[in-house]
């Protein structure tokens, strides 16, 4: 399906000043409104014609959803705070390295002064039969072009938890917060609910529609980062294309409380491999009580298990063992 480039097509734009003001407008408008972080997935998609919203929300004006505080021992970022914020602040950068560094490897400078935490962890796929306007299941359509078709580009799509679309999340910050437990502040017309970060992610076979809990009239307000892995040892790699300004091919945020070189527990999780991020509970519990060097390569064996790939991304297999050895060893590849 050929895409329309002319132009957006024409909408209603509310620029409201509070939470309170833009969930009153989200619950007014319900289906018919994009709400807008930074804008920079929303606008292109726009501009495709993709999506041709009747309302847009847009939230840039609200001070209340930006910055960074403490309360208690939890870290809270405001979910309109700029990734370039996030990869720069300081208590972040001491206490949570592993967010600061996934945020610093999004994209570009200019599009991290833009791009907002909330908008990178709960950006839509960037399948390009999906983006295209193809009538494929994501799109209410009866195909996956890229996982049915025998002619279908699937390079970049999914080796885990595949049912029916093979689209992956394009995030890298959204495997970091897994990796340390976040928790999500949602609210609505309704009130104010408090998610973990594993359950806001939605996989193919739960809703095959999207990616992440947000429904219309829905506003992810903050992010909350307890103090369970503060000050852990941490691991993150991008694995992509260029050296800026792209999308991973394979992610892993990794989270580790040692003692010595003896890992007494861990969080693993990959990116851009599935529809959500993709946690390895098996490499967890492997290297469970061991020493970094004597069970690197044992667990790296067992990094893939599960996974189905497709025509043209095997490769992700071999990618997702040699990201958890490294993980474990906290060595890169010269």
């Amino acid at each position: 399906m050929a895409i329309i480039r002319d132009g957006m097509a024409p909408f209603d734009l509310y620029q409201p000043t509070s939470i309170e003001d833009a969930l009153s407008l989200a619950n007014r408008l319900g289906a018919d409104a994009w709400v807008l972080a930074g804008g920079l997935d929303s606008l292109e998609r726009f501009k495709d014609r993709i999506k041709r919203p009747k309302a847009v929300i847009d939230l840039g004006n609200i001070d209340e959803l930006r910055g960074v505080r403490r309360e208690g021992e939890d870290l809270v970022i405001g979910s309109m705070t700029t990734l370039t914020e996030v990869s720069l602040h300081p208590e972040i950068r001491a206490r949570f390295a592993l967010l600061a560094e996934a945020a610093g490897e999004v994209a570009s400078p200019q599009i991290r002064n833009q791009g907002t935490i909330g908008g990178n962890i709960s950006q839509d796929t960037r399948c390009w039969y999906y983006r295209g306007g193809w009538d494929c299941y994501r799109a209410g359509g009866g195909t996956c072009y890229a996982g049915e078709s025998l002619e279908g580009q699937n390079r970049e799509h999914a080796i885990f938890g595949a049912e029916g679309c093979v689209a992956v999340t394009p995030s890298d910050t959204a495997p970091a917060l897994v990796a340390l437990e976040a928790r999500l502040v949602i609210r609505n017309a309704g009130g104010r609910r408090e998610v973990a970060v594993d359950d806001y992610f939605v996989g193919p076979g739960s809703d095959i529609t999207r990616l992440n809990v947000l429904k219309a009239g829905d506003l992810l307000t903050e992010i909350r980062l307890p103090a369970t892995w503060a000050g852990a040892t941490f691991y993150f790699e991008k694995v992509h294309d260029r050296p800026v300004w792209d999308f991973p091919l394979v992610n892993i945020a990794t989270a580790m409380h040692l003692s010595g070189e003896r890992i007494d527990r861990s969080r693993f999780v990959l990116g851009a491999v599935a529809a959500r991020p993709w946690r390895l509970p098996r490499v967890e519990a492997a290297v469970a009580g061991s020493l970094r060097n004597a069970v690197a390569d044992s667990a790296s064996r067992i990094a893939a298990e599960g996974a189905v790939p497709l025509k043209n991304n095997g490769y992700k297999m071999a990618l997702a063992r040699n990201l958890v050895k490294r993980a474990i060893l906290g060595k890169r590849e010269s």
